[in-house]
Formats: structure tokens, C-alpha cells, sequence
């Protein structure tokens, strides 16, 4: 059961709860649903509706509804390294070759297969929620809300570009400068329903980069993104001329490892109820850093 609560100030005197809940961010969706589907609105220990009027000293529950959980996503006892928890959000820091969800080619062994299991086996009462998406063979940190409304916190933040997220890879070729931008818009390729390419109709993508180390044929980057389009980095390198390494999707090879050289260093963005600032770091992988 998941829950929010207030003690009402006197300049929220004669506000009914409709209206100090849209300030809260609480959806018109998801009020609905706190009404009809199993939710509860509780002034002073008294079942009330959205058009009570908050008084000076009121306490306010909000009681949300049990959440529908997908009857497709099969619970599975895995090893998860959880960097961060509480009763609201998990960061979690995932492996190369893992699926953030199931798809038809993986069903099974994604992170949500595993949070399922994590969530059953500690009785926590909630759907998946991933906030913060990574290939299936980008290793490092995801963010998941553990509740729909927390979730909807966690949207509200990334359309305000509040999520940040930094990266670190290998690249082939030797870079002409220090440091750049790629600012070009990103779509799906017409021949393949994974592939992604820059194209003139597709959707703005901005990547920052930093050579942290030039080798003798490939450099060790620092990225930082403006949008997040599927493959954003893996496209945007490659249209540099300066594919990943062992990304063969997008002009890579797999000399020195077998799979895209990039890895979600660190995260941070605002906690939905505290409004703290988060940060968080999860060191390069074995593979990626035995090339160092």
C-alpha cells in the first residue's frame, strides 16, 4: 500500500483537495483512480472526497490503489547490484548483456524479470517501473520508481531534463579536438526495426563528448546527453567516424571486446518526495576497464 500524507498550513486554508493535490502533481488519472479502483482520501482519520476544504492543522492520507501487475512478467531469483533504495525509488546497477525489459528475442533474464523476483521475495506490492532505460549490452546504473504515481514524478523530471546521466566509452580512431558536440536529429533506419540513424525528420539528439585518454587508435570518452533517443551515443559516435568499440550495429569491431564499450556512469536527479538531490556512481566494468 502506498501512501502520501500532510499536515495543511494556514495558506492552504479553504483549498478543497483537488486543487492542493494538482499542486502536489497527483494526476487527474490518477485521482480517478484513488476514487474508483480501491484508493482512499482520509482528512483526520474521516473518509472524504476531492472537494473537502482543507483547514489550518488538517492532517491529509492519501491512500493510493493496489497496482495491476502484468501477468506476462515472470519473477525471477537473480543477483541484483543494488546501488540505492528506499521506499520510493531503486537504482540498480546492471550488467552488460542483461535487457532492461523482456522483449521476443529475450523473454527471460532482463532487470525487470529480476526486480519482479526482488519485489515478490520482499514483499514489496508494486508493478515495474523503469524510469531510465539502457541497451541490453550498455552496462551501468537504471533508475526505477517504485510506484505508478512516483514514476509519473520521475517523467515530470526528465521532460525537464533534471535526470542527468553521464557515460563513459571507447571509441575507435584518433579524435581532432579535446572535446565536442554532435547535434544532429535521430530516427529509425527504414530498412530495420532496431536500427537508428540520423536523418533530417527525425527527433533533436545532442550529445556532449570529452577525450578523458587518446591511445594509439581509439580514445577513452566522457559523454553527456541533452536528449535520450534509443542508441543516442552508439549513432552519434558512428556518424562521427568514431564508432564504439565491439559495436558492430553501428561500424564498430570486436577486436578488444565483444560487445558496445559503453557504460552509464553516473546518475542523479531529485528525489520525488523530498526533492533532495540525488547522485550516484557505479565504476567501469571489468571488461571495459581491463582496456585501460
Amino acid at each position: 500500500m502506498y501512501k502520501m500524507e500532510w499536515n495543511i498550513p494556514k495558506n492552504q486554508s479553504g483549498k478543497d483537495i483537488k486543487a492542493f493535490l494538482n499542486v502536489k502533481n497527483i494526476s487527474k488519472r490518477m485521482l480517478t483512480d484513488i476514487k474508483y479502483a480501491g484508493g482512499k482520501i482520509i482528512v483526520n482519520h474521516k473518509e472524504v472526497t476531492v472537494r473537502y476544504a482543507l483547514q489550518p492543522g488538517d492532517h491529509l492520507l492519501v491512500i493510493f490503489p493496489p497496482e495491476p501487475k502484468s501477468s506476462a512478467l515472470v519473477p525471477e531469483n537473480m543477483q541484483l547490484d543494488i546501488i540505492y533504495e528506499d521506499k520510493d525509488v531503486l537504482v540498480v546497477n546492471k550488467p552488460s548483456g542483461m535487457s532492461t525489459i523482456p522483449s521476443r528475442e529475450h523473454p527471460a533474464g532482463s532487470l525487470a524479470n529480476g526486480i519482479h523476483g526482488y519485489y515478490l521475495r520482499h514483499d514489496i506490492d508494486t508493478a515495474i517501473h523503469i524510469v531510465t532505460r539502457l541497451d541490453r549490452d550498455t552496462s551501468g546504473l537504471v533508475l526505477i520508481a517504485k510506484h505508478r504515481h512516483v514514476h509519473h514524478l520521475m517523467s515530470l523530471q526528465q521532460r525537464k531534463r533534471e535526470i542527468k546521466r553521464s557515460y563513459q566509452a571507447f571509441a575507435h580512431g584518433v579524435f581532432s579536438s579535446l572535446e565536442g558536440t554532435v547535434d544532429a536529429p535521430i530516427g529509425r533506419k527504414e530498412t530495420s526495426i532496431i536500427e537508428r540513424e540520423v536523418r533530417q525528420d527525425g527527433k533533436p539528439a545532442v550529445t556532449h563528448f570529452s577525450i578523458i585518454n587518446q591511445y594509439e587508435d581509439f580514445a577513452h570518452l566522457h559523454l553527456d546527453l541533452d536528449t535520450g533517443r534509443t542508441h543516442q551515443i552508439r549513432v552519434h559516435m558512428s556518424y562521427s567516424g568514431h564508432p564504439l568499440l565491439g559495436d558492430t550495429l553501428y561500424g564498430g569491431n570486436t577486436e578488444r571486446i565483444y560487445r558496445q564499450a559503453l557504460h552509464c556512469l553516473s546518475l542523479s536527479f531529485f528525489h520525488p518526495m523530498t526533492n533532495n538531490e540525488l547522485h550516484f556512481n557505479a565504476p567501469l566494468p571489468e571488461d571495459m576497464n581491463s582496456l585501460l
